[in-house]
């Protein structure tokens, strides 16, 4: 079985995040599946935006993989070293997500998107374009993410 739902931004938003909800799918064969990746991936980043490294953590798998800057980080590595950053970042810089793809096949999902984010950080202006895919798989107590890609460019 394989299904697609392409996401939209909700309304509703809590700090620099915009959130999502089942209600925003627009098609998928397996409405419930996508809904419940789609949440696992929202609350993961809203963890993030609320400084709640605790629970951002719990969202990881114990083998997950984080591809960022450059850098290839085990979940321990990321929860060590760069987790700290993102979550200093996703609460100074307001970041506005766009649609992104939810897919989903079988016991393994993945949702690509894209984002702008523009605000001041360390006392530098930040205006950028943000990509990523993350990887999850279905487990005993929902979705796990097991790997996460993000990219982001300078907009000129």
């Amino acid at each position: 079985m394989f299904c697609h739902a392409l996401i939209r931004p909700s309304v509703r938003a809590f700090g620099a995040v915009s959130f999502f909800t089942a209600a925003t799918i627009l098609s998928a064969t397996s409405p419930s599946d996508s809904s419940d990746v789609a949440t696992t991936v929202d609350r993961f980043h809203a963890a993030l935006a609320a400084g709640d490294s605790a629970t951002a953590i719990t969202f990881l798998a114990d083998d997950a993989v984080i591809l960022e800057s450059g850098t290839r980080e085990s979940r321990d590595d990321y929860r060590a070293h760069h987790l700290a950053a993102d979550i200093a970042f996703a609460r100074a810089v307001p970041r506005r997500r766009g649609d992104f793809a939810v897919q989903v096949s079988g016991d393994v999902a993945w949702v690509t998107g894209t984002s702008t984010s523009q605000g001041e950080y360390r006392g530098r202006p930040v205006n950028s374009a943000g990509a990523e895919l993350i990887v999850l798989t279905r487990a005993s107590g929902g979705w796990k993410i097991r790997a996460i890609h993000w990219s982001s460019r300078t907009k000129g």
